[in-house]
């Protein structure tokens, strides 16, 4: 067992549905298998769905298959969801984590009245950097391999504002400048900065983490705090 920094290149260490799914039992969210082999969860007020979608390969981002789907609604009828975010394996579980206990926390987890500084400040209190180009929308960490960004959602992403050219909170890991993505999230326009931020801040954080196995890519990028 590795414990090490920084953590948006630790990975999922190959556990990523496992762990979520004992996340979200830990929460008291209900699952059930789908007819697309998928695993779908939902919260005890039934106002959000966390699914594993990696068997249905529904689309990717950044060439990487999306593996979770978060999603939130107005109220427990309604067929259209309020917002959704997406993730691919290699995204570090303690911060889908944590995330998702914010999203359990919140009365109206469609709604959000923070504005998108509140993305910003969770990674600067980290050390993260401004982006000079675009210091208002985009933060870099201090090692250059990872962004979090406001910008153009990609297709696929659904959210229940129909207008086009909506901008949604974007980030990735990528260990080697110019080579394959670790991992990608996309957070649709409807997603309540304050959520992202727990997202991002968790993210950011420069606690170790306990790792059996690491990405080969981020290997060099990687600092072992101690082994146990």
């Amino acid at each position: 067992m590795y414990w090490v920094t920084p953590r948006h290149l630790a990975g999922d260490d190959d556990a990523f549905a496992e762990r979520i799914g004992d996340t979200l039992a830990g929460l008291g969210w209900r699952m059930w298998p789908t007819a697309r082999r998928t695993l779908l969860y939902v919260s005890p007020d039934g106002l959000c769905g966390a699914e594993w979608i990696f068997a249905a390969y529904p689309f990717e981002l950044g060439g990487l298959p999306v593996a979770w789907q978060l999603s939130a609604r107005s109220c427990a009828a309604s067929v259209m969801t309020a917002w959704n975010a997406y993730f691919t394996a290699g995204v570090p579980y303690e911060t889908l984590a944590d995330l998702l206990v914010e999203i359990d926390s919140c009365k109206t987890p469609d709604v959000g009245f923070e504005g998108p500084e509140t993305v910003l400040s969770a990674l600067s209190a980290h050390g993260w950097l401004h982006d000079a180009d675009r210091p208002r929308t985009t933060a870099l960490d201090p090692g250059f391999s990872c962004s979090v960004s406001l910008e153009m959602v990609p297709p696929f992403i659904e959210d229940a504002d129909p207008r086009p050219d909506l901008v949604g909170w974007q980030t990735w890991a990528e260990p080697v400048l110019g080579g394959p993505y670790l991992w990608c999230a996309t957070f649709s326009a409807s997603v309540p900065h304050g959520l992202v931020a727990a997202f991002a801040s968790s993210l950011a954080s420069p606690a170790p983490v306990p790792r059996r196995t690491v990405p080969e890519s981020a290997k060099g990028r990687l600092t072992v705090v101690r082994r146990s």
